[in-house]
């Protein structure tokens, strides 16, 4: 009853919306060549054969799945996939690197008439959602014409799932629609069975097995001779409220190393004129990467506001600060930065990726700060010690390879949608230790 209610509210609300979606799109906030896809119009042709449809929240999700899109299209060479998601930030990253026969759409907002005309154009075979992005008109109504959906790391907050818990009348259904879903650890399974999904299997957390992130070697070979020897950092990820503690952390730590450059990469580029101006109010000199503007040796802040470069950073400074950890964001990848030789630190806001930051922190590759001054602290230790700093860097490097298994995982359990779509290469070789 509760779902058909949703419904029957949301439909009224398209003129509203629409008047929404045009205010955003004059902010900035929505892709402006685009903007008819956000209707449920599209703006490419369906591809001929068997397609599965992924939906992923932002970039996080997003990047978390690339490794699982490329190995889909690898071992399946007549699928075709599409990619939805609701940023421009997220589209931007994904056109960049998605390979061939992938192709991505933003996703169309919540109204039933904007989702038939989606879901007329694109067809999908299977549809696979990530973590906790359930939208309840489409996920009923890709429901109610027979599309097989799973639920890919699935995921809910402590406060996502309270939530839930007072709409059980609406959650129930949702979840029960899914065919299965792939839990990140026993706490997300237990909690998506109390509200309702029909199967449930703990699999891991799929982030763990991302494909380490792309580096252009002469960008890195230009930028360690714009620095030098100077002493570095990295705060990567960052939110409102970050840039300014990783602000005074500079100052603190550069009284003992003068030379200090610190980076900021910022989850949401947009930001970075923002940034700039709040570290101009610290007397503090930026060079902004956006305007191609290089490191000198009066530069204090080097700005990375730009998308799909964070790999390049992470293999430059070896030290990183993880972001969205010290403000109560969930934290972000840690083991995109392990992978890539930094010792770690995070704030204790880790909820997004508990499993990976616990399983370094257990191997000695990382470290929690509560606030600026201890991450100060942690940092002065680091730049003063390489030995130290080596040995978490290569803890780190153990640890995030063991994740890699996990995509074997999913796979495997996906094989049944997928073999009657799209039957694997050469007969289908599936991992020794995971064949039946």
């Amino acid at each position: 009853m509760l779902p058909l209610l949703y419904r029957g509210l949301t439909q009224p609300l398209a003129p509203l919306v629409a008047v929404w979606l045009r205010r955003r799109r004059k902010q900035g906030k929505e892709d402006t060549l685009r903007f008819q896809e956000r209707r449920g119009i599209p703006s490419i042709a369906r591809p001929l054969g068997p397609l599965v449809w992924i939906h992923a929240a932002s970039v996080g999700e997003a990047t978390a799945m690339l490794v699982l899109i490329e190995r889909l299209l690898e071992d399946r060479p007549t699928l075709e996939i599409l990619v939805t998601t609701g940023t421009v930030a997220s589209a931007t990253l994904l056109d960049k690197r998605l390979p061939a026969r992938a192709r991505h759409q933003y996703v169309p907002v919540d109204l039933p008439r904007w989702i038939a005309r989606f879901l007329d154009h694109w067809r999908p075979d299977l549809a696979l959602w990530v973590e906790s992005e359930l939208w309840p008109n489409l996920v009923l109504a890709t429901h109610a014409r027979g599309i097989p959906m799973v639920l890919i790391n699935g995921r809910l907050s402590a406060a996502s799932y309270a939530r839930w818990r007072w709409a059980a009348g609406l959650v129930g259904p949702l979840l029960g629609a899914f065919a299965t879903c792939f839990a990140q650890d026993e706490t997300q399974a237990e909690r998506l069975r109390e509200l309702g999904a029909r199967e449930v299997a703990m699999v891991g957390d799929l982030k763990a097995a991302a494909a380490t992130l792309p580096v252009d070697p002469s960008q890195l070979k230009q930028l360690r001779h714009q620095v030098g020897p100077r002493p570095l950092w990295l705060a990567a990820s960052t939110h409102a409220g970050e840039e300014e503690i990783v602000a005074r952390v500079h100052s603190q730590v550069a009284a003992g190393h003068s030379d200090l450059l610190t980076i900021i990469v910022p989850r949401h580029p947009v930001r970075g004129d923002a940034i700039e101006a709040m570290l101009a109010t610290h007397g503090l000199r930026t060079a902004r990467r956006a305007r191609s503007e290089p490191v000198t040796r009066e530069t204090d802040f080097y700005l990375a506001d730009t998308m799909g470069e964070l790999g390049l950073f992470y293999s430059l400074a070896g030290i990183a600060f993880i972001g969205g950890s010290l403000v109560a964001k969930g934290g972000h990848n840690p083991f995109e930065a392990a992978r890539l030789d930094c010792a770690v630190l995070h704030g204790p806001y880790i909820s997004n990726c508990a499993g990976m930051a616990g399983d370094l922190a257990a191997a000695g590759a990382s470290e929690t700060v509560s606030d600026g001054n201890a991450l100060a602290r942690a940092l002065s230790t680091l730049l003063a010690d390489r030995r130290l700093r080596a040995e978490r860097a290569a803890a780190g490097r153990r640890v995030s390879a063991a994740g890699l298994g996990i995509l074997d995982t999913v796979l495997v359990r996906l094989a049944p949608w997928l073999d009657p779509l799209a039957p694997m290469a050469g007969g289908g070789d599936r991992p020794q230790c995971l064949r039946a």
